[in-house]
């Protein structure tokens, strides 16, 4: 009789493939990430109505709405982007793109959020940080593709 110390530490080890576990998890990951892509579609068509609907009533909005909406607008295509090209670099997310949509979204930030001078320059150290953080990715070290 085995005692509870030596028995197997993992569970239902032998039950499923791990090859097959991996595919129908990679199966699950491709069905979401097109579900995930047709929702950012949607809104990136409605942010582009929104941009035309924008030039007509544009002196309604401040030059910062505007410039927030755009950037909004980079944002989903920056990650229908991502998305694309996960597909095409062999099912993995390049780190370059999320520091894209980092620089991106820190943007955002600074033009929405610019009353306060200090939270200007914290976002704009981020964004230092980022585009130092992109430079390392893209040396011959750290590029897959």
């Amino acid at each position: 009789m085995q005692d509870k110390a030596t028995k197997d530490p993992i569970p239902f080890k032998g039950l499923i493939d791990p090859e097959l576990l991996s595919r129908l998890m990679q199966l699950f990951l491709s069905g979401v990430l097109f579900i995930l892509g047709g929702i950012l579609s949607a809104l990136l068509l409605m942010s582009t109505w929104n941009l035309i609907s924008l030039v007509f009533v544009a002196h309604e909005l401040s030059g910062a709405e505007i410039l927030g909406s755009i950037v909004t607008w980079f944002l989903y295509f920056e990650f229908l982007a991502l998305i694309a090209k996960y597909y095409q670099s062999g099912l993995h997310f390049p780190l370059r793109y999320f520091i894209y949509i980092g620089i991106t979204a820190i943007i955002r930030l600074i033009i929405l959020y610019h009353d306060d001078p200090m939270h200007t320059l914290i976002f704009s150290i981020s964004i230092l940080v980022l585009v130092v953080a992109l430079y390392l990715a893209n040396t011959k070290l750290l590029k897959r593709e």
